[in-house]
């Protein structure tokens, strides 16, 4: 029977799942359970409003910051290595050791480096002249 190959940007949302979860219980066989867990860190202004956060998740052994976002209105005022500091000290709780990021916003990049974490690669020219970064740190 011939495979067929198709390309799309709105998969089914089952199709999806179905990579997901295969890809799963595979590496799980290989290197023991993920535990992946979602970690949200979130600074409400005085209304209540989401004004910065984070967004990621810790995963054998790791925290992975996938997104992290500060308001125009609170840059500055280490706001970021104040959420960075709750999402390392959850990630402790979770039993985590170390810690991820990626950039290629150069201001971004100081603050990360002034927080511990060191570069560990690097794509050149990824989007508009910039460098994006990979930068990882022990907890």
């Amino acid at each position: 029977m011939p495979l067929e190959i198709s390309v799309t940007a709105t998969p089914a949302d089952a199709d999806v799942a179905v990579i997901d979860q295969n890809l799963t219980t595979f590496n799980e066989a290989e290197v023991g359970p993920q535990q992946r867990m979602l970690l949200t860190v979130l600074v409400r202004d005085g209304n209540g409003a989401v004004a910065a956060g984070i967004n990621g998740m810790t995963s054998w052994g790791w925290l992975y910051v996938q997104r992290l976002w500060v308001g125009e209105s609170l840059r500055g005022q280490g706001v970021a290595a104040r959420m960075l500091a709750a999402a390392e000290a959850e990630a402790l709780k979770r039993g985590c050791h170390s810690a991820y990021i990626d950039t290629f916003n150069p201001v971004a990049l100081k603050t990360y480096q002034r927080h511990g974490f060191v570069e560990y690669g690097r794509l050149k020219d990824f989007v508009a002249g910039r460098d994006r970064i990979f930068l990882q740190k022990k907890l």
